[in-house]
């Protein structure tokens, strides 16, 4: 398999979860600005929505979109404990928690890249998903991870979209469960071994 990537963009979640199940895999990185990969093809061609990640299989066919494509490796894998079986109510929380990250956190501060976003909807936005990310840090209140004791396919979402902040320049300096999150996430060994390979170390 290979994942079309960008360094530290959401298709970071998917690389953490390539090394959490161990499946073989190749990087083919693609630089945004461009819309080119390194092998100099037009990105477009490879995905049409051109956007990251992408994830090509060995007969070439291709599937987008975070959260589905992790939960297509872990069902490969055969890892219940990253995206439990389907009919266990576990699964379903766990994809609640993707879809939330999807669609409230990661659209909010991926708002905060544009450049073009004028001073006072950059702070209504940052204001934002300060307010979700401090939501997420009370429900993490006493548990390790989301959905309690085990690491999860949501959890490498959360931790590659929280660690925007200092980029973004939102502060979730009021966030404690979250921070130790990060702390408890960041010190995974797949998630040094991505961190490592896309450059984000040091």
């Amino acid at each position: 398999m290979k994942l079309y990537y960008t360094p530290g963009a959401c298709s970071l979640a998917v690389h953490i979860v390539l090394h959490e199940t161990g499946l073989p895999f190749s990087l083919e990185r693609v630089d945004l600005s461009k819309h080119e990969t390194e092998q100099t093809i037009d990105f477009y061609r490879i995905n049409p929505k051109g956007a990251v990640p992408v994830l090509e299989l060995d007969d070439g066919t291709r599937l987008t979109e975070g959260p589905v494509i992790c939960q297509y490796l872990c069902d490969l894998a055969g890892r219940p404990d990253l995206m439990p079986e389907a009919g266990d109510m576990a699964r379903y929380r766990v994809m609640e928690w993707q879809n939330y990250i999807t669609s409230e956190l990661h659209k909010t501060a991926g708002a905060l890249f544009n450049p073009a976003l004028q001073a006072e909807a950059r702070e209504q936005f940052a204001d934002a998903v300060v307010k979700k990310f401090a939501w997420v840090s009370q429900q993490l209140r006493g548990k390790k991870y989301l959905t309690g004791e085990v690491f999860t396919a949501a959890d490498a979402y959360l931790f590659v979209i929280a660690s925007w902040a200092p980029y973004l320049k939102f502060d979730l300096g009021g966030c404690s469960e979250l921070q130790a999150f990060m702390q408890r996430v960041g010190e995974r060994p797949a998630v040094q071994a991505a961190l490592n390979a896309e450059g984000l170390l040091g």
